[in-house]
């Protein structure tokens, strides 16, 4: 299940090299004027021409890890949209969109990831899933499941598991990615809790982020970040996750703000100030570096750019 692009891509990593990913994709797509839904960006898919244009875009501007948009389209979260009898559709063209995107700019190494997470539906107006909304461990197994293979089985380079911060979701969400046998990485969601500590995003408990590591460590991951945090928290985060893992780091936070099912981009950083933070998290020890919701093509061609004049001096 490990292609050639992936391994050598491991190697370079594993010789001490750098990598930039994309930025946000649901984000960008709503930014072009795409609709979100009930299912979030999950049925945006749909919208092949403009999704190509994204990946490309980010292509185009230094990402060599570009990720399709299926974070929300699994069979739970389609469902919130009446969709999830158009799953085989809305993940289809979400692969082919990515695909197209890496042939298009002529370099074969582009890495395609397949997001996967645990993610529930979301009110309209709301800004976190509704604990009032009952998925069995079972179905969620199966989801999660019937997605990650989808994307193994139609040629995604790795799984990305995304905005990991349930303990209880993350482990069955780890399980059905590990069942599949694809390489993957994991990318925890963090926020400050009460006590002033880096905590699980949730807000039903004040969970450790050394908790959520514990968890992971009991699986085969070959890359951990934070990904969906505050850029305020990423530094401080970077050190709790490199106490207790050793291997290959990755960030890309989110900048902004959300109401479901809108993003909130008047608070969103500038793209000069991203490149500045950005190569501090390279200089920091970090390997892997993107964007998330609210950052977009702009944001990651000027950290290359950054990058790129370091490098001169």
């Amino acid at each position: 299940m490990v292609g050639t692009r992936y391994v050598r891509f491991m190697e370079h990593i594993k010789d001490g090299g750098r990598a930039v990913l994309d930025g946000g994709v649901g984000t960008e797509l709503e930014r072009r004027g795409v609709r979100m839904d009930g299912s979030w960006c999950g049925s945006a898919s749909l919208n092949s021409e403009i999704l190509t244009k994204i990946h490309l875009d980010y292509i185009n501007s230094g990402s060599s890890i570009i990720t399709a948009n299926t974070y929300a389209s699994s069979r739970i979260m389609l469902s919130a949209a009446g969709l999830d009898d158009h799953f085989n559709e809305i993940n289809t063209r979400a692969l082919k969109s990515a695909f197209s995107a890496r042939k298009q700019s002529g370099n074969k190494d582009i890495l395609i990831a397949g997001s996967l997470s645990h993610r529930l539906p979301i009110a309209d107006g709301d800004t976190k899933s509704n604990p009032n909304i009952k998925i069995s461990t079972d179905n969620l197994y199966k989801c999660c499941l019937e997605l990650a293979s989808f994307l193994t089985d139609n040629g995604v380079d790795f799984i990305l598991l995304e905005m990991m911060y349930d303990p209880k979701r993350m482990e069955t969400v780890f399980k059905a990615a590990k069942e599949t046998k694809a390489p993957i990485w994991a990318g925890f969601s963090l926020r400050r809790g009460a006590n002033g500590k880096i905590v699980s995003f949730t807000d039903q408990a004040e969970i450790p982020f050394l908790d959520l590591i514990e968890i992971a460590q009991n699986y085969r991951i070959d890359v951990m970040g934070i990904m969906h945090t505050s850029v305020d928290l990423i530094s401080e985060a970077v050190k709790i996750l490199r106490s207790s893992y050793k291997g290959p780091i990755m960030v890309y936070p989110d900048s902004g703000g959300w109401l479901s099912p809108n993003w909130d981009f008047s608070t969103v950083i500038s793209p000069e100030w991203f490149s500045q933070i950005g190569l501090s998290w390279f200089n920091q020890g970090v390997q892997i570096v993107g964007g998330c919701c609210g950052l977009s093509p702009d944001h990651i061609k000027a950290l290359v750019e950054r990058i790129k004049l370091q490098d001169c001096k």
